[in-house]
């Protein structure tokens, strides 16, 4: 096979020693290179993208901090907007002692030190203080300490393909973080933002590279992941412009009014906590035709978990924690009314379904491998526990996994009416039931009938591939 079809990416690195280039060089054949090398990122200059958007124009001293102070709320996230010496974000941490404090720095009263480059951590106190007046507060300990001057930020396009060419070819190259989208510190979102990017690049190729998944797969991450950034721009524009102005007057029609700024800051605690990302229909998010039958589990957004009890053994659990970070996808069977061990049940016929050779689970699942290794079943009946009989559980949900060939308990669980019924928190139809399918990061990829059984296998086979076809397919890309 040709080396340059199979590591298709020339990566040639530069040498270091104490932080002076030695004239040494190495070259790199990859698969697929990943840059997350910053705002500087010479990975997307190497790709010819380029961050496109507001200039940097404030300055935000950001510290985390243990501190005595006689302000009141230093353990509650709270924006501070003084009448005129600036605003400050206080953002308790985790411990119950650290809090970090984001700190505005004007252009007027700090320009010395901004202009001389000088900021330290005892002048970014002494600003908090005048920020905080008539409170004060001590600094004890600095755990750490930046300067941010960071403008709103993006790229257009988040991997190495052009947008005209996504048919014929499929990327090899991607950016993530602050590599392809940068914004003000306020939100707390970089990191969180981040992060994200790389959870939702890493399933898809690890899929791709284990073979699991078509190649095409990785088109999907610059698709979501641009989109959301964006809407993280345009929040943060206006939450930056929000924050910086002076409250305004009474009656005065300037500045900003607190009460509005508090409206916004409570609204857009979802958005800030993560929990608001929805992606847009695609290849592996379904267009929501069926989601009247699970109103509590929107297509695109997170899995929200819910109490149920597991049926082997009568333990109340959380459905979400079922889910582990191991590449797989999920379906969540959310059974109709019928006892599950009678042959007019929905939910039975449907697990029937799976272990047979039409099944996506049959068609996809390598030789050799545990049954739920790239698509994982679970069930929940309206049926309290009591009223079931493991034994009488279809064989999908009781696969046997590993060199022994062990029974896997763990995948049936009931509704726990004393915690809150799952069905009814979720908005279940529980005359019909029906099926929630889990993408590998936890996002709901799809809501279907009990009984559409072939929607279901045509929706995998756009995005798995058989073992046979792993085989037999040429390199990614």
């Amino acid at each position: 096979m040709d080396p340059a079809a199979e590591h298709p990416v020339t990566v040639t690195l530069r040498h270091l020693r104490e932080f002076a280039e030695t004239g040494e060089t190495s070259t790199v054949r990859a698969k697929y290179v990943v840059g997350c090398d910053g705002s500087r990122s010479a990975v997307r200059t190497a790709i010819g993208r380029e961050l496109v958007g507001d200039p940097m124009n404030q300055s935000w001293g950001v510290m985390d901090v243990l501190a005595v102070t006689d302000f009141p709320d230093i353990r509650l996230k709270c924006a501070i907007h003084s009448a005129n010496q600036g605003n400050l974000l206080i953002i308790p941490r985790e411990g119950g002692y650290l809090v970090r404090l984001y700190i505005e720095l004007d252009a007027v009263h700090d320009r010395e030190m901004l202009e001389n480059r000088s900021v330290t951590p005892e002048k970014l106190a002494a600003v908090a203080n005048r920020v905080l007046h008539p409170y004060t507060l001590e600094v004890k300990d600095v755990g750490w300490w930046s300067v941010y001057e960071i403008g709103q930020r993006l790229c257009e396009k988040f991997d190495d393909v052009p947008a005209g060419e996504t048919a014929t070819r499929t990327p090899h190259v991607f950016i993530a973080g602050d590599a392809c989208h940068t914004h003000s510190a306020k939100a707390g979102q970089g990191m969180n933002v981040s992060m994200a990017d790389a959870w939702n690049l890493g399933w898809k190729l690890a899929a791709v590279l284990r073979g699991t998944a078509r190649p095409e797969l990785l088109h999907t991450y610059s698709g979501e992941r641009q989109a959301i950034a964006q809407e993280l721009i345009d929040f943060d524009r206006k939450f930056a412009r929000m924050f910086s102005a002076p409250p305004s007057q009474s009656g005065s029609g300037e500045g900003v009014d607190p009460e509005e700024f508090q409206q916004y800051f409570v609204q857009q605690g979802r958005f800030t906590a993560g929990v608001a990302t929805r992606y847009a229909p695609s290849m592996i998010t379904a267009e929501p035709a069926y989601q009247h039958l699970a109103e509590g589990f929107p297509i695109g957004m997170r899995f929200h978990s819910a109490p149920v009890v597991r049926v082997a053994d009568a333990k109340p659990v959380q459905l979400g924690h079922a889910g582990r970070a191991d590449g797989a996808w999920r379906v969540y069977v959310f059974a109709d009314p019928a006892d599950p061990a009678s042959a007019d049940s929905r939910a039975r016929q449907l697990c029937d379904f799976l272990v047979s050779d039409k099944s996506p689970i049959t068609r996809c699942t390598p030789l050799g491998a545990d049954p739920d290794s790239v698509i994982d079943i679970r069930a929940v009946f309206q049926q309290g526990h009591r009223d079931l009989a493991v034994g009488t559980l279809p064989p999908a949900l009781l696969p046997r996994k590993g060199r022994f060939g062990l029974v896997d308990y763990e995948k049936a669980f009931c509704a726990d009416p004393k915690a809150g019924d799952v069905f009814d928190l979720r908005g279940i139809d529980r005359g019909a039931g029906c099926m929630v399918v889990v993408r590998p990061d936890q996002y709901v990829a799809h809501v279907l009938p009990l009984d559409a059984h072939e929607e279901l296998a045509d929706f995998f086979a756009g995005i798995l591939l058989p073992p046979r076809a792993r085989e037999a397919a040429p390199p990614a890309g």
